[in-house]
């Protein structure tokens, strides 16, 4: 499996990657560099805010949706790239210093958010993380929010079955992936630990491939975990940067699998921060539009 960075970019805290098959296009951020970026048919372009911003998801509307420290966003795709056009959403998460972390669509164009305490200072630094005070929510088109969760660590990886009748989600600061039942009424049931604890990292951000297993990516770990169905390691991936973020199947087939990364003082190697891209032998299931 040959890994290469898709460009000479590097990023501080590369997170978030989202392909959209509409437009052929890989959209990601760069959480603590305050970006929103985007790489369609070889041009890159991006947007830059004030604040953290962890997720840049397209909507059936044309525009698109960034999650900053301050709320959800709508983002005008025209505006410039120093001069963004924001129009805020919703505030889903209504604890004063938390930020939005890990937003996903689920099959019905709903956003999915998990929050933590804000880890970052005003230019990208880091802040120690003391409280266990992130959520998760979901986000309707309407702008409704619900609350899932809250006591939540570092909200990472949000995936479902293909019946809908399960979440995945991680929880950083425990170190493993839990299975999160969906009730008919949309709550969450009880948690399990459906992958535990792993040498290799901690667990972040994720991507799941037609055949039900889900590919991780390791903080620390210098590795992608490619767990079985039933949470079991299927594979390690050996990758070339030591803090891997998040990764997502893109390409016209879904056959390619792109891999974030960060730059932290702790990094390893020459390629940390890149956007990295293999072939990796199977499809991957695809991303969902926000769908307001």
């Amino acid at each position: 499996m040959q890994w290469h960075p898709v460009s000479e970019k590097r990023f501080k805290l590369a997170e978030g990657p989202f392909w959209d098959r509409e437009e052929n296009a890989l959209y990601w951020v760069d959480i603590a560099g305050f970006l929103a970026c985007r790489l369609s048919y070889g041009r890159y372009h991006q947007w830059r805010f004030a604040e953290p911003v962890s997720a840049f998801i397209p909507c059936e509307k044309g525009d698109a949706l960034v999650t900053l420290a301050s709320g959800v966003y709508r983002l005008d795709l025209s505006s410039p790239s120093e001069q963004p056009r924001l129009s805020l959403f919703c505030v889903a998460d209504p604890v004063a210093g938390n930020r939005a972390n890990e937003a996903r669509c689920d099959a019905q164009g709903r956003l999915w958010l998990g929050s933590m305490q804000n880890n970052l200072d005003a230019e990208g630094g880091d802040v120690p993380l003391v409280r266990r005070s992130g959520g998760l929510f979901r986000v309707d088109p309407d702008t409704r929010v619900t609350p899932l969760l809250a006591g939540q660590g570092i909200v990472n990886t949000l995936l479902w079955n293909s019946e809908a009748t399960v979440v995945y989600s991680a929880d950083s600061l425990d170190g493993v992936i839990y299975r999160y039942p969906v009730e008919g009424d949309g709550r969450l049931g009880e948690r399990a630990v459906w992958a535990t604890e792993h040498p290799r990292g901690d667990p972040d951000g994720s991507a799941m491939d037609v055949e039900g297993c889900i590919w991780n990516a390791r903080w620390d770990g210098n590795c992608l975990i490619r767990f079985a169905p039933d949470g079991t390691v299927d594979r390690v991936v050996e990758l070339p940067v030591s803090h891997p973020t998040s990764c997502v199947f893109g390409g016209p087939e879904l056959s390619t699998l792109y891999v974030t990364s960060a730059a932290p003082s702790s990094a390893k190697g020459t390629l940390a921060g890149a956007l990295l891209m293999a072939e990796v032998g199977v499809t991957g299931m695809p991303c969902h539009r926000f769908a307001g």
